[in-house]
């Protein structure tokens, strides 16, 4: 009688699980099919590689070259920067605070509340910040603001995957004389390695692809970033831009704008299983 229950909850859940898989793929699918049937025939090499001219958003010759390059340097710049910072962060508290349990804990949930913020207050917060600093909208001020955006993502992204890494590891290491520091890069990173690189591109597609962090701090210009200085387009304004257009044709490029956009995070995402394949049985040599 146990077994039957036992399958029958098996056989429910399994059921569940098929229901709501197939559920969430065809919404994107949906999705998907929705941005390319409306954006393909508006997306061209013209587009790609031009900037905005005179009357774009109302029908005019011009192209995204410059949300396209906006976006790359912002969000790149941002990943990395939040990297260089939430790296060290998650090694300190899986090496350095390994003890210090409840102490961890409580730095974890609070980052999972940071990472629920929603992006919209980072941008009033990052305004507020520029108003009180002087500071005009910017490619450093949406660097700045999409760093703090992503940094609980990177650093929580980037803890998960330490802590798979066997705690042996860190005996072994001591026993051989090396130090914390030494432990957590030589050790830690290069066994988490593939994780690191994950997190990185998680948070990259992250960054690409929100407005509301960027809407009151980067600004929009149509011309090519040539300093930090200076405001910059992004993909997602740009398409926020044309779908605010009354002419037909500007709103189909912003569905074509928007493929451009979902191809940059999908090349990110298989980029990083790539190299989660690639580096998933690396080896340790101390």
């Amino acid at each position: 009688m146990s077994r039957i229950l036992k399958n029958t909850e098996e056989n429910i859940f399994r059921v569940l699980m098929f229901i709501s898989t197939t559920f969430i793929l065809t919404i994107l699918a949906i999705i998907i099919y929705s941005i390319f049937e409306k954006g393909i025939e508006f997306i061209s090499w013209d587009m790609l590689t031009q900037t905005p001219k005179g009357g774009y958003y109302y029908g005019k010759e011009g192209g995204i070259l410059n949300a396209i390059t906006g976006s790359l340097l912002l969000a790149g710049s941002a990943t990395l920067l939040a990297l260089v910072i939430g790296l060290p962060f998650a090694l300190f508290l899986n090496v350095f605070l390994i003890r210090r349990k409840k102490l961890v804990a409580f730095i974890r949930f609070l980052l999972d509340m940071i990472w629920g913020i929603p992006s919209i207050v980072y941008g009033a917060f990052g305004f507020t910040l520029m108003i009180f600093l002087g500071i005009k909208t910017s490619l450093l001020a949406g660097i700045i603001v999409v760093t703090l955006f992503i940094l609980p993502i990177m650093i929580r992204s980037i803890d998960e995957i330490l802590r798979t890494v066997p705690i042996g590891l860190m005996e072994a290491s001591y026993s051989l004389g090396s130090n914390r520091s030494e432990t957590a890069f030589r050790v830690f990173v290069r066994q988490a390695f593939s994780g690191v690189i994950t997190a990185f591109l998680l948070s990259f597609g992250r960054a690409i692809g929100d407005a509301a962090s960027v809407l009151f701090t980067a600004g929009y210009t149509d011309n090519l970033p040539s300093s930090l200085t200076e405001p910059v387009a992004t993909l997602p304004l740009s398409i926020f831009f044309q779908l605010s257009s009354p002419v037909p044709e500007v709103q189909g490029r912003a569905y074509a704008s928007a493929m451009v956009l979902t191809f940059i995070i999908l090349l990110a995402s298989l980029f990083s299983r790539g190299i989660g394949k690639r580096y998933h049985k690396t080896k340790i040599n101390f």
